[in-house]
């Protein structure tokens, strides 16, 4: 190959990758601009259920409008997060929260590429977000937490890990105003169960199928009942429950029964044997993972699904 012809090629190349970088830059800014906008429909619309406030920005789902219906409606003392489980940082529930009120924050992943890609990201420098590379466990999030210079001092904390959420969120004595944490909407309304605790819970390995991971809703109620939150509603798209300390909530933000706030999550996120997707609906996941052993968190016995 002629040594100018790949030169030429190279610097083509490179032209091509700063164009793009520039587009995502300017989608970026795009969509925070949406995002402000969208805030500030939420607070004038004046809105009394999370359901309205939902849009995306940045989080998978709708936690981004819930979040800015939250912070809008109740009094937050100190303007950090805490998130755990957050993949690469491109789908989050607190990137908004950072970028557009400008919150401080702390992330964990259990991955280091993807805590390796956070900080080489532009968003890094520009505000303040710490991120670590930690598998999290009962063991070691009290003192992952006192490392970070956000500390106990949070007004958001957001659990996703897939697995042992429950049990982790129990040995917390951190008390933010809001807590998000994920639910398994496969397990009912009905049980308070979770999945026995296991230090290195990998939800595929756990069970093929991808169904057999977390809490059900009723647990999680029934553990904020004991730490003095309120459970005040779950995303539309059955992922997510919202908590929020008993002192915050007011005639806006307020408490709701599971039967009301429950919500089935429609993903069709099944696995079969070799990994492929297999699509399956309502409570054909429940009989997927029938006879899988799971805890009752109220008597702490040992039962199945």
């Amino acid at each position: 190959m002629n040594i100018n012809l790949f030169f030429e090629k190279i610097k083509y190349l490179g032209k091509i990758l700063k164009f793009l970088l520039n587009g995502e830059k300017i989608y970026e800014e795009q969509k925070l601009i949406l995002g402000s906008f969208l805030s500030r429909q939420v607070v004038l619309e004046k809105i009394t259920n999370i359901f309205d406030a939902e849009f995306k920005i940045f989080s998978q789902w709708g936690d981004d409008g819930i979040i800015q219906w939250l912070i809008h409606n109740i009094e937050i003392q100190h303007k950090s997060f805490i998130e755990f489980g957050v993949d690469n940082y491109q789908e989050s529930t607190s990137r908004f929260l950072m970028m557009n009120n400008n919150w401080s924050g702390y992330i964990i992943d259990g991955s280091k590429r993807n805590i390796k890609r956070i900080k080489n990201s532009s968003y890094y420098w520009r505000f303040e977000l710490e991120a670590k590379h930690a598998f999290v466990d009962r063991k070691n999030i009290v003192s992952l937490i006192k490392q970070s210079s956000v500390g106990n001092n949070i007004g958001l904390l957001h659990i996703d890990i897939d697995g042992n959420d429950y049990w982790v969120w129990e040995v917390l004595e951190i008390r933010p105003e809001i807590v998000i944490i994920e639910y398994n909407s496969v397990f009912g309304n009905k049980r308070s169960i979770t999945v026995r605790y296991q230090e290195n819970f990998d939800r595929t390995k756990a069970h093929y199928s991808n169904l057999y991971f977390g809490a059900s809703l009723p647990a999680l109620c029934y553990l904020a009942e004991k730490k003095g939150y309120s459970f005040i509603g779950c995303t539309s798209s059955g992922n997510n429950a919202y908590f929020v300390r008993n002192d915050k909530t007011n005639k806006i933000v307020k408490k709701v029964e599971i039967e009301h706030g429950y919500v089935c999550s429609k993903a069709r996120e099944s696995r079969d044997k070799k990994g492929n997707l297999t699509f399956i609906t309502g409570m054909n996941r429940l009989q997927a993972i029938k006879g899988m052993p799971v805890t009752n968190v109220i008597t702490g016995e040992l039962e199945v699904l």
